[in-house]
C-alpha cells in the first residue's frame, strides 16, 4: 500500500510530504526553505544559497551546496508540488487555501529562484550572525560591522568598517526588506537590528530606526547584540527607553568568566563588569542572552575557564525568558586567536574534551540560572 501524500497549510507556511522520507517546506511567497530527504537536510537562505546537514556516526556534517545542485534541489521541491496537484492527498487546513498556495509555488522555477540572489543583495549587506532564537527573525541593517572589532577570535566583521545607516537609507532599507519578504514576513515575528553592535548609538539616533522599522512590521518586538564594553555606558533609565521603544531582548557575548581568558582574547571588560551589565538590563526589563564559548583558549585555560564561568551565571539575575547559549568554538585559520595560540603553544581542546567541557557547563549552568534556558549555539549552522 503506497503512503498518503500529506500538505498541510500552516498559519505562516506550506508544508508537503510525498512520502515519509521527504518533506518540503514553503514560505507564504511560494518559496522553498527547507527539505528533509533520506535523513539529510536542507535549508535555503533569503539570498537562494542552499546549506545541507547531517550526522553520520554522531558527527555533524554541514556544507554549503554548489549551485548544481542547489538548481536540482529548487526542481524537486517545485515537482513536489505538481504531484500535490494532481493526487489523492490528504489536506490538513482548507484544500481552497491549499490550491492558492500550490498556484503561488508554481509560478516560481528553479531559474528565478536562483535569481533572488540578486534581489536579496540590492538589500542586504551579508547578514553575518544571529542568536539561535533570531533565526526567524526580520533582520534589519542600522549598523554595519562591529563598534569594536578587535577580538582575537571573531572573523565575522573584518572586512567591514563599522558605520551607521543615515535614517532615510535605513527607511529605504525597511521598504526594500519588506518586498523581499512579501507574504513570508508573516512568518517572522520579531525585529533583529543589526549588524554586531547597533545599540551602541545614543538613543536619540536610535529612535528613528525603531519608529521606521515598527511602522513597517508592526507589533513585532526588538532584539540585538550589544557587548558589555559598550552596553554599559547606558544606564538603566537609558534601557529602559529602548524597551519602551519595543527592545525586548539583548544577546551579550561574554564568552567566558575567567578575566585572564577575556585580556588574551582581547575581549573587553570583565566578569565583575558583565554581572553588573546584566543586573543593569534585567533591571530595565529586559531579556537577555548570555553567550558562553566552549573551548575558548584551548587545554591552558580549560579548567579556569569553566570554573568561572560558571561562578559567573550564578552571580546574574536571570531566570524565566532568558536564555544562556554555549558556543562551541570555531577557531579559524589565519584568525588573530590561531596565530597566537600558535606562538604561544596553545593546544586546542580535543573533540572528546570539548563534548566533556560542554555537558560540564551545560549542567552547572542548569542548576545555577533557574528558569533561564540553556541551549546549544552552533555558529556554523546559522542561514538566514
Amino acid at each position: 500500500m503506497s503512503e498518503a501524500f500529506l500538505a498541510t497549510a500552516h498559519a505562516t507556511s506550506t508544508t508537503l510530504s510525498p512520502s515519509r522520507s521527504e518533506v518540503v517546506g514553503f514560505d507564504l511567497e511560494g518559496r522553498p526553505v527547507h527539505w528533509f530527504v533520506d535523513g539529510w537536510t536542507f535549508k535555503r537562505s533569503l539570498a537562494s544559497e542552499v546549506f545541507g546537514r547531517r550526522s553520520v556516526a554522531g558527527a555533524r556534517q554541514r556544507w554549503r551546496v554548489e549551485q548544481g545542485e542547489a538548481e536540482r534541489l529548487f526542481g524537486r521541491a517545485l515537482e513536489v508540488a505538481r504531484l500535490a496537484t494532481g493526487g489523492a492527498v490528504a489536506v490538513a487546513g482548507g484544500p481552497h487555501e491549499l490550491g492558492e498556495r500550490l498556484d503561488r509555488i508554481l509560478a516560481w522555477t528553479p531559474t528565478l529562484l536562483l535569481a533572488e540572489r540578486e534581489r536579496f543583495l540590492r538589500h542586504y549587506q551579508p547578514v553575518a550572525i544571529l542568536p539561535p532564537d533570531q533565526y526567524q527573525a526580520v533582520v534589519l541593517q542600522a549598523s554595519f560591522g562591529c563598534s569594536w572589532n578587535r577580538c582575537t577570535f571573531c572573523t565575522f566583521y573584518q572586512d567591514r568598517p563599522f558605520r551607521i545607516r543615515q535614517p532615510a537609507d535605513f527607511v529605504e532599507h525597511v521598504a526594500g526588506v519588506k518586498e523581499l519578504l512579501g507574504a513570508a514576513a508573516a512568518g517572522r515575528s520579531s525585529i533583529f537590528l543589526a549588524d554586531g553592535n547597533a545599540l551602541v548609538l545614543a538613543n536619540s539616533k536610535l529612535r528613528p530606526f525603531f519608529e521606521a522599522a515598527s511602522a513597517a512590521f508592526p507589533g513585532r518586538p526588538f532584539n540585538a547584540f550589544v557587548d558589555v564594553f559598550s552596553g554599559e555606558k547606558k544606564g538603566s533609565e537609558k534601557w529602559r527607553e529602548l524597551r519602551e521603544l519595543g527592545l525586548e531582548r539583548v544577546a551579550i557575548g561574554v564568552e567566558t568568566g575567567h578575566d585572564e581568558l577575556l585580556g588574551w582574547l582581547n575581549k573587553p571588560g570583565s566578569a565583575a563588569e558583565a554581572a553588573e551589565f546584566i543586573t543593569c538590563l534585567k533591571a530595565a526589563g529586559l531579556g537577555v542572552s548570555v553567550i558562553l564559548m566552549v573551548g575558548a583558549g584551548g587545554e591552558r585555560f580549560a579548567e579556569a575557564h569553566m570554573a568561572d564561568s560558571l561562578a559567573l551565571l550564578e552571580r546574574l539575575p536571570i531566570g524565566q525568558g532568558d536564555l544562556v547559549y554555549l558556543s562551541p568554538f570555531v577557531q579559524h585559520p589565519g584568525s588573530a586567536y590561531a596565530e597566537r595560540a600558535a606562538a604561544a603553544g596553545i593546544a586546542p581542546l580535543g573533540e572528546e574534551a570539548a563534548q566533556a567541557q560542554y555537558r560540564a557547563l551545560a549542567a552547572g549552568a542548569r542548576e545555577r540560572v533557574g528558569a533561564a534556558k540553556v541551549a546549544l549555539y552552533h555558529i556554523d549552522e546559522f542561514v538566514y
